[in-house]
């Protein structure tokens, strides 16, 4: 009896040894695991770090005071809610541009596909000046609107026309791949039942686009919450009105209050950390669901 628990034991000792020491499917884990972890650490937790340690050189008081100016205030009340709206509108716009360049063909498709990404290529000043000469009151889109009493450029408008341009391509780029892989038949199918078009737009085809929509209004609201360039030139940064929370953190800057930019920086990161989760969160729950 002893002398086979013996052999038992002798035959386990390397069979686990031979499966800790068993290579990982994947070659290169350890120096790909190494340089994830020299990334994560250096470009992104090393900054994040320097920049929540620095709003504290004057204490709790002196964080809150440079949160709790009207200035920053309006700055923050800005910037977050111009692109929530964005966000919004281009989920609703996005969705349209993809169901047109995934369920039709016609001349130049390739050409306005390929127009969706500019925004990516271009530069965010270029967008800008582009956007301040367009619907400025002598623009060609804005002296229009200006004839019927609305005033876009240099006005909290402006923010909003501005992160609209530079966020519809995430939303179109999230949701074109699930259009493209959803099948027509199912929806012919929801039709050859009796459903209408209503019916198979909030039944059928949402449903499935609600993980890819979460998506892509994460990425315009992130986008459009730190935008700069865009904006600055058709905001008009007048302070407390059309002034984005990335200018107060300029001007902050220019007058040498570090603390205060940063105290404005950290602000700016709560609140973009707590409005993630929260799109995060529904995400899951909209995965599961669809699991279920």
């Amino acid at each position: 009896m002893s002398t086979s628990l013996a052999l038992i034991a002798s035959e386990s000792l390397p069979r686990r040894r031979l499966y800790w020491r068993e290579p990982s499917p994947l070659p290169g884990f350890r120096l790909a695991f190494g340089f994830t972890l020299f990334y994560v650490g250096l470009i992104i937790l090393l900054p994040l770090a320097a920049l929540v340690s620095r709003p504290w050189e004057h204490g709790i008081s002196g964080f809150l005071s440079s949160i709790l100016e009207p200035r920053t205030l309006a700055s923050l009340r800005l910037s977050f809610l111009a692109a929530v709206f964005a966000a919004l509108a281009n989920v609703v716009l996005g969705v349209a541009v993809a169901w047109v360049l995934t369920r039709y063909e016609f001349p130049g498709r390739s050409v306005f596909d390929a127009l969706v990404d500019l925004p990516f290529a271009l530069p965010t000043a270029v967008a800008g000046i582009a956007l301040a000469t367009l619907y400025s009151q002598n623009g060609w889109i804005g002296s229009p609107l200006q004839a019927i009493g609305l005033k876009v450029a240099y006005t909290p408008t402006g923010v909003f026309v501005a992160l609209l341009a530079v966020g519809l391509p995430y939303v179109v780029r999230s949701v074109q791949p699930v259009l493209e892989d959803m099948e027509a038949a199912i929806e012919e199918a929801a039709r050859t039942l009796g459903a209408n078009a209503l019916q198979t737009s909030t039944r059928i085809v949402l449903p499935a686009l609600a993980p890819a929509l979460l998506s892509g209004f994460a990425m315009a609201f992130a986008r459009g919450a730190g935008e700069y360039g865009s904006v600055i030139f058709i905001a008009g940064n007048m302070p407390g009105v059309s002034e984005i929370a990335p200018l107060v953190i300029v001007s902050k800057l220019e007058q040498y209050d570090y603390s205060g930019a940063a105290a404005v920086g950290v602000a700016m990161l709560l609140i973009s950390l707590a409005a993630l989760v929260g799109i995060n969160a529904l995400q899951i729950a909209f995965s599961r669901r669809g699991e279920r």
